[in-house]
Formats: C-alpha cells, sequence, structure tokens
C-alpha cells in the first residue's frame, strides 16, 4: 500500500500536471482570441473599402452627369451678370443670406466652408457688432435672416445662429435638379420681400476643385437704385414705355430663380466631386489598414506556430532524458 507520503506526492503531482495543462489551455486560448480578433478587423476593413470603391465610382458617375448641366446652367446667368450686375457689398436694411449645403454626408468640408461663409457674411452686413453668448445674436438696425438649403448646413448653423434662421429646405437632390423646382423656392424666398440676396455656394472648378462663391440678386427698388448710381449695365439699353418698374421685376425674379438654379446645380458638382476625391482617400486609406493588419496576423499566426513548435520539441528532448 502507498504511504500518505507517496499520496500527497502523487495528489501534488496530479495538480501541478492540472495546472500546466490549464495554463497551456489558456495560453492557446489566448492566441486563438488575439488572431481571430485581427481576423474579424481584416474582414470589417475589407467591407468599408469595397464600398469606398463603390461609392466612388457612383460619384464619379453622377459628378459627370452634373457637370454637363452646370456648364449649361451658367449661360442662362452670364447675361443677368452683364446686365444687372453683381454687387455683394450693397447697402440695405433687409438682407437674406441663403448657404446652399448637402443634404448627405462623406464629401469632404464643402459644407464646413460654405457655413462659415455665412457666418462671416452675416457679421459683416451687422457691422461686426457684439454678440450674445448662449445664441450668436448680432445687434444691428439692419435685418439679417437665414435661409438654409441642405440638412448639413442646419446641423451646423442652427448651434450658434438658430435665431437668425427662418426656414430649411431639404431634400433638394433626391432627385434631378429641375428649373419649375427651382422656381417654387425662388418663390418662397420672394415672399420674405428682402432687399438683398446672397446665396453661397461651392463653384465647380474641376474634379479637384472647387471655389466658395457669393451671387447677389437684388430687388426691383435696389434695382433701380443701383442702376441711377451707376452699377451695372442696365441704362446701357434702351426700355420703351412707362413700365420700367414691371420690367425690372420681372428681371429680379427670374434672375433670383436663375441664380438659385445655377447655384444649386454648381453646389451638386462639387458635392459629388469632393465625395469621389474622400472616398478615393478612405479606400486608399483602407488598403493601407488592411495592409498592416494582415502583416500583423502573420505575424501573430507564425508567432503561434513557432512557439507550439518549441513546445513539441521541449517535451520531446524531456522525454528522451528520461
Amino acid at each position: 500500500m502507498p504511504t500518505a507520503e507517496q499520496r500527497s506526492t502523487s495528489c501534488a503531482g496530479g495538480l501541478a500536471e492540472e495546472q500546466v495543462e490549464a495554463v497551456k489551455v489558456a495560453v492557446e486560448g489566448v492566441r486563438h482570441a488575439s488572431t481571430l480578433a485581427v481576423k474579424q478587423r481584416m474582414k470589417s476593413v475589407a467591407s468599408i473599402q469595397k464600398i469606398t470603391k463603390a461609392m466612388k465610382m457612383v460619384a464619379a458617375s453622377k459628378m459627370r452627369s452634373a457637370q454637363l448641366a452646370t456648364e449649361k446652367s451658367r449661360g442662362i446667368v452670364a447675361p443677368f451678370v452683364k446686365l444687372l450686375g453683381d454687387l455683394p457689398d450693397v447697402d440695405v436694411a433687409k438682407n437674406i443670406t441663403v448657404p446652399i449645403t448637402t443634404d448627405r454626408g462623406l464629401c469632404g468640408g464643402i459644407n464646413t466652408t460654405v457655413c462659415k461663409y455665412a457666418r462671416a457674411t452675416t457679421k459683416t452686413l451687422a457691422g461686426g457688432e457684439a454678440l450674445n453668448q448662449a445664441v450668436l445674436v448680432w445687434e444691428s438696425e439692419k435685418e439679417n435672416q437665414l435661409i438654409v438649403v441642405g440638412e448639413k448646413g442646419r446641423s451646423q448653423l442652427q448651434r450658434d445662429m438658430r435665431n437668425s434662421i427662418i426656414a430649411t429646405i431639404a431634400d433638394t437632390n433626391k432627385v434631378r435638379i429641375t428649373f419649375p423646382q427651382v422656381s417654387a423656392i425662388a418663390e418662397e424666398l420672394l415672399k420674405t420681400e428682402f432687399d438683398a440676396a446672397r446665396l453661397i455656394f461651392n463653384r465647380f472648378q474641376s474634379a479637384i476643385a472647387y471655389k466658395p462663391t457669393i451671387a447677389t440678386v437684388l430687388s426691383p427698388d435696389n434695382l433701380e437704385k443701383e442702376a441711377a448710381e451707376g452699377g451695372g449695365g442696365l441704362d446701357q439699353y434702351e426700355i420703351e414705355g412707362p413700365d420700367r418698374p414691371e420690367l425690372l421685376a420681372d428681371l429680379a425674379e427670374f434672375q433670383l430663380a436663375a441664380t438659385l438654379y445655377n447655384c444649386l446645380l454648381e453646389n451638386n458638382c462639387s458635392e459629388q466631386s469632393s465625395r469621389m476625391a474622400a472616398m478615393e482617400n478612405s479606400t486608399k486609406n483602407a488598403g493601407e489598414m488592411l495592409g498592416k493588419l494582415t502583416l500583423t496576423y502573420n505575424r501573430t499566426r507564425q508567432a503561434s506556430i513557432t512557439t507550439e513548435l518549441i513546445e513539441i520539441i521541449s517535451g520531446a528532448t524531456a522525454l528522451a532524458e528520461k
């Protein structure tokens, strides 16, 4: 019969073997978990890369059609600029600022740029007076209001200028932009009875460049006033008949609709070009990250295999020595 000492030694040996096995299982579990986590991360990054690549191709396709429409719309606005002029520094009592932004994100910083110009324009029109700390309220005798086009612009400007926003127009790019659609928006703008409307948008220049621009549209009374002071080229033409005020009113309304139509198309084209560049950068970054993760996965897997081989050889050597 085994003695008490032998029984205690065998029990201790059994416990030691169980502990070793538990440690081995724990180590192998950690290795398996680490490689599995890296593999899952690789899979998610590869999926993101496919999505961004597809979004880039879609944006490139939309940009080509939007560019053709934009170039055609410039021919409508150019005669108005020559005839009535573009006077962004005109001094009037009631100003309407219309920042044109996008409804969707993932298109770079075009919305931030427009909102920055909208804040600067409002401050300049108000004369840079003092402002309230809670909400941006310009203390001035002039009336300065905002009509925001696009959800992204609304979400940014309402943080500090919500008291100045009187309306928001959204979902303008859900369907193809048409002149009747823009004319309905222009009618809503005319109901504000503004003296000067300043439309802030991104003017498309190329697939990699766009320029923040301010287009100014005056009311008929201010058009007459600026023409009398020598602004624009209206007095270079002879207008027959006593209905000059009616003609100016028609010109002002059509100029607002044509300018807004061009601004929406320009900003839409800039949005697609910016989204194409942003998705290209995202695809490139995802590829670099996938490469790093693949290297990490291979190193972890190789280290695990090497460790297991060392353990097998060490065990075989220990058994051979006995």
